[in-house]
């Protein structure tokens, strides 16, 4: 099969891999329809994430066809169409039964804090993702769900990941009927986390990056006020100018370690690794929310060190909710309101690649080059809407 292979950091291509098989009763094998570069792929590209190892597979965001199950399946047939979540969960473990899916005790005993993530390097398990034609999927009976007939594949792609990730950022931050919520970070998953705000009561959003066309993008599609932080000096005071002097009440950092914006968290975090990243936008969130307010953290940091302002967080009264995003217990409420029409994922989607061109389509994205909001890998033989190059 064709499948996307890593080379080192910067380094992929498209090359010829065995076919994967069922390994376990209740695997399946998924012929991939749509698969996704995410943002937090983007890290593995860089060659942050310890123990990504050359000739694996990315991939966490796909939708795909079932082409073969094992004999313990029963959830699942042959043809049909489903959307899988990022984690790879057993559904019975301690954690699992509290849905906390993406902490899930059985798929990756060697890890203490991530549960097993698809694509995602040895520390999140070892798996190959599904920026391929094919991906075996484990623990098949509780993990992929059936897209429904009324809602399109690149929605369903979208909820695989960015969506309820975005989604589960607004729940954690326990938005109250007219809060003021900033959204640091104008990715996809900081663009779901400003629109799904509004659909938990908040009064005003406020979005914050520094690259033009993405503000642009997401003030048109969250209908949210937007800041670059390119054109402030000090982004705590900023936004105690916009909220009366009080903060906001409820702080998303969606951004995680390669933030930009701070010269020495940028040097000490990602140039020259001595924490885990660099934390500017979790400075930010925390300096910038009023006293007794909520700051949510979805952006990915390492598993080590960060110099983060805890004291200032003791002081101010804060609650910090951060997690992996539990896909599939958000499904059914947002499968919900696609289907209601109130939010509509796929507009996020700006480019449509041959999986045959993925190195060219890393390239784009990582460079933030030709608008690049979201880019979807389409897998020779699949159908795609208009391959955008």
């Amino acid at each position: 099969m064709l499948a996307m292979n890593y080379r080192g950091p910067f380094r992929v291509r498209a090359q010829q891999k065995p076919d994967p098989v069922i390994e376990h009763p209740n695997d399946a094998i998924i012929r991939v329809t749509r698969s996704c570069i995410c943002g937090s792929d983007l890290h593995l590209y860089h060659g942050l994430v310890p123990d990504t190892r050359v000739g694996m597979t990315f991939g966490h965001e796909f939708t795909g066809i079932v082409e073969e199950v094992g004999p313990s399946v029963q959830n699942l047939k042959v043809g049909d169409h489903v959307l899988v979540p990022f984690n790879i969960f057993c559904g019975s473990c301690f954690f699992c039964q509290k849905e906390l899916y993406g902490n899930c005790h059985n798929t990756n005993p060697e890890a203490t804090a991530v549960g097993a993530i698809y694509g995602y390097s040895h520390t999140a398990g070892g798996y190959d993702g599904g920026q391929a034609e094919y991906v075996r999927v484990p623990m098949a009976d509780v993990g992929p769900t059936v897209i429904p007939s009324d809602v399109d594949v690149d929605d369903a792609v979208m909820l695989t990941d960015a969506l309820p990730t975005g989604y589960q950022a607004a729940e954690m931050g326990d938005i109250q009927e007219g809060d003021t919520v900033v959204v640091f970070g104008a990715g996809p998953v900081g663009i779901f986390a400003a629109k799904s705000a509004w659909l938990f009561g908040a009064g005003r959003v406020i979005v914050v990056d520094h690259v033009e066309y993405r503000l642009e993008f997401v003030k048109t599609y969250a209908q949210c006020e937007v800041v670059n932080f390119k054109d402030v000096r000090d982004m705590a005071v900023h936004i105690k100018k916009m909220t009366d002097w009080l903060g906001a009440d409820v702080c998303i950092d969606a951004v995680g370690c390669e933030a930009a914006g701070n010269a020495m968290q940028s040097l000490t975090g990602r140039y020259i690794p001595m924490q885990a990243g660099s934390a500017t936008a979790l400075h930010w969130a925390i300096n910038s929310v009023r006293k007794g307010g909520n700051v949510s953290i979805v952006g990915v940091y390492g598993p080590t060190f960060n110099a983060v302002p805890i004291g200032n967080a003791l002081n101010k009264g804060l609650t910090m909710r951060m997690n992996q995003a539990s896909v599939k217990r958000h499904l059914p409420r947002l499968i919900e309101h696609i289907q209601a029409g109130r939010i509509d994922p796929k507009q996020i989607i700006t480019h449509r690649v041959p999986l045959e061109e993925v190195s060219e389509a890393y390239h784009i994205f990582s460079s933030k080059l030709d608008n690049c909001i979201k880019t979807v890998l389409i897998p020779p033989g699949a159908t795609g809407s208009g391959l955008i190059h």
